[in-house]
């Protein structure tokens, strides 16, 4: 996506799961018993389960973890089907959560949950500064492993109320905030 304003697309994208370190994740294998397991995210992203030892989980929607599990077992077992739930979500502080850093009255890491926007996490902050430059934020996200900017009208949003200027964010999602030129 080029510099502008966050495309729809990328908006309907944040309501699709990141899975993150922490998580504890239910999989299931359709009749077979023994392969269906619950699996913790290790801290460098991955998850070990019968028969598939140490594959990536990290950054992954459940279904595509699902689908390379699914790839990964068809070595051993005939049309496996596999599903993946996150039955636990990992603390704060890590890769689900979103950043708010520079002029907000309190910078800070925000829980991600669904639905999260950058209003909600501008009122979680405390709002920007009298300082802030609140149409010069950016918004980096991390897509194809290198983050990506795109501008935030966060004045217009907070001040003018103007609802076109809020977008929905990810886990892992930064918001800066830079101080305004006098």
């Amino acid at each position: 996506m080029s510099e502008g304003a966050v495309s729809e697309g990328a908006v309907s994208e944040a309501a699709d799961y990141l899975i993150g370190p922490g998580d504890i994740l239910q999989i299931f294998v359709w009749k077979n018993p023994d392969l269906s397991v619950e699996a913790p995210v290790r801290p460098d992203g991955r998850i070990t389960t019968p028969l598939v030892q140490d594959i990536q989980a990290q950054g992954r929607r459940p279904t595509e973890l699902a689908e390379n599990l699914q790839t990964s077992l068809s070595n051993y077992i005939q049309e496996p089907v596999v599903t993946v739930v996150v039955k636990a979500f990992a603390a704060p502080g890590n890769s689900a959560a979103v950043r708010v850093i520079g002029a907000a009255v309190t910078p800070k890491t925000v829980p991600y949950r669904a639905g999260l926007t950058a209003l909600d996490v501008l009122i979680d902050v405390g709002g920007l500064t009298m300082f802030a430059n609140g149409n010069g934020a950016k918004l980096l996200r991390r897509e194809n492993g290198a983050y990506q900017s795109y501008p935030l009208r966060l004045k217009d949003l907070v001040r003018s109320g103007d609802l076109q200027a809020n977008v929905n964010l990810m886990p892992g999602d930064i918001i800066r905030i830079p101080e305004r030129m006098f």
